[in-house]
């Protein structure tokens, strides 16, 4: 029984199989985890995205798409008193917020 045991411990040393082995298990282990990932990946893109109607029935207003510009937001920010400010410290998580 010491023969047996000192053997597989002498294979178990060799430096092929304590590196080679773990290195081998992670790279098909990988492989396959990998092919797990993709495959929600295209399972999820089929999903439809959200409707117009959805949003009017939770309330939220969209703008048709000629009507918010680069241009129209620049004027916007260009009427911004952006000298003229004062700093406000918001609350932190564990301060109690008082109303």
């Amino acid at each position: 029984m010491d023969g047996l045991g000192s053997k597989l411990n002498r294979f178990l040393n060799k430096k092929s199989i304590k590196y080679g082995l773990p290195f081998l298990v992670v790279i098909v282990g990988g492989s396959f985890g990998l092919r797990e990932f993709s495959q929600l990946r295209y399972q999820f893109s089929k999903v439809s995205s959200v409707k117009p109607s959805d949003f009017k029935e939770a309330g939220v207003e969209i703008k048709k798409p000629g009507e918010v510009t680069l241009e129209t937001e620049y004027e916007k920010i260009k009427k911004m008193d952006i000298d003229n400010w004062e700093q406000v410290r918001g609350p932190r998580p564990w301060e109690e917020q008082s109303s």
